[in-house]
């Protein structure tokens, strides 16, 4: 049976090692773009709430206007992001991690 020294030198032998550094490399080089995007989508759709009230009341088609559709448009990247994400990780991250699951498990995922 393992001490909880052992598992804790190996996670940090893990932690360590370049596939680890490359997985949280490919983690933040697409989680921080996107956050800060979305964050700022969002921003401007609060800023022109309450500074641009004409711009948004401004009426497309029916009682439809521009703030209902900005909001409306708020949920739709929020989902289109959710997926994109499950897509990168599916492909960049999953493989990365499993392997090195395995390597930590003393099992092999390949």
């Amino acid at each position: 049976m393992a001490t909880q020294q052992d598992e804790s030198s190996a996670f940090e032998q893990v932690q360590a090692g370049s596939e680890f550094q490359e997985l949280r490399r490919r983690y933040r080089n697409w989680a921080f773009p996107v956050t800060v995007a979305f964050l700022a989508w969002y921003l401007l759709y609060v800023v022109l709430s309450g500074w641009a009230r004409g711009f948004m009341g401004t009426k497309v088609f029916g009682n439809i206007n521009v703030a209902l559709i900005f909001g409306i448009l708020q949920f739709v990247s929020t989902f289109l992001i959710a997926w994109a994400y499950a897509r990168h990780a599916d492909k960049k991250l999953d493989p990365l991690s499993s392997k090195l699951r395995g390597e930590i498990e003393g099992t092999s995922n390949e």
